[in-house]
């Protein structure tokens, strides 16, 4: 599992701190005392996979105090509701004005990596491999795909300009699937990987026999999967089932022989994870004098 770039992780953290305001935190500047100081911890309130802890020490580097962030489980463990994930000491100030933009990070990264394990669990021991696609959270998508990583699943193309994957618009500005072939081989001098999009077995034939690496198979039936995966044995590319594959469905997918099927809803309809944050005590502060009692 790859580890979260340090350039993403400080862009994605300075951008949801700027759109929290955090620097004019009014509530937690009016009502908590400055020199007050807490513990406290993050907790599951589910079973499932956790992922994006990284993020949590960037998120208080950032708001510039020394909170101090420890680890209770890595990315990629599967947790019990009830679990400790990360304790926090430090000023209160910074630990709740810190808490919703770390939160936020935890719950969709941990939800991503939750929902994708359950997919890869429903594959398991089958030589087949659960992909993820490009329908993630505009400017997090590094983020989300790691969340994908975490759960055991795999990364499909990270952007445009990772591999070739003509699907059904190019091949019908093309003209064709042998043609769209044709016109990405003229240019591909440096040898990327060519995917196409075939929605028939009819079309699957013809990009067979154009010798592309990969070969996807947009919403195909199962009795159709088969006959191209038959059909691919005296071809060398490989195989990849899509579209609205749902945990009722992959397992059955992946019987019938492909090399890979890729979910979109690994990463556009995963549930938020549930868990919370609490001080659990203060430290170091007495009220001031003359306050109220």
């Amino acid at each position: 599992m790859n580890e979260i770039d340090a350039q993403v992780r400080e862009s994605a953290v300075r951008t949801a701190l700027a759109e929290d305001c955090a620097d004019d935190d009014v509530t937690t500047l009016w009502a908590v005392p400055a020199d007050a100081r807490a513990h406290a911890r993050i907790l599951a309130r589910q079973d499932g996979v956790v992922a994006g802890l990284p993020i949590l020490g960037e998120v208080y580097r950032q708001l510039g105090h020394e909170v101090e962030v420890s680890m209770q489980v890595m990315d990629g463990e599967r947790v019990q509701a009830g679990q400790s994930l990360a304790e926090l000491t430090g000023p209160s100030r910074a630990i709740i004005t810190g808490e919703r933009t770390a939160l936020n990070f935890l719950q969709r990264m941990s939800g991503i990596a939750t929902h994708a394990a359950a997919f890869v669990d429903a594959v398991a021991g089958l030589p087949v491999r659960i992909l993820d696609t490009r329908k993630t959270a505009p400017g997090l998508r590094a983020l989300d795909k790691y969340a994908v990583a975490t759960a055991g699943a795999s990364n499909h193309r990270l952007n445009l300009a990772a591999m070739v994957l003509l699907k059904e618009n190019h091949i019908a500005a093309a003209g064709g699937v042998g043609a769209a072939v044709a016109a990405v081989r003229a240019h591909n001098a440096a040898g990327i990987t060519v995917e196409v999009e075939v929605e028939s077995v009819t079309q699957a034939a013809e990009a067979l026999r154009t010798g592309v690496e990969w070969i996807m198979l947009d919403n195909m039936s199962l009795p159709d999967i088969r006959q191209v995966v038959a059909m691919r044995a005296a071809h060398a590319t490989r195989i990849e089932a899509s579209g609205n594959v749902g945990l009722d469905s992959v397992t059955a997918i992946a019987l019938t022989g492909v090399d890979a099927i890729s979910v979109g809803a690994l990463t556009h309809s995963a549930p938020a994870f549930d868990l919370t944050l609490l001080l659990s005590q203060f430290r170091d502060w007495s009220p001031r004098k003359g306050a109220d009692k």
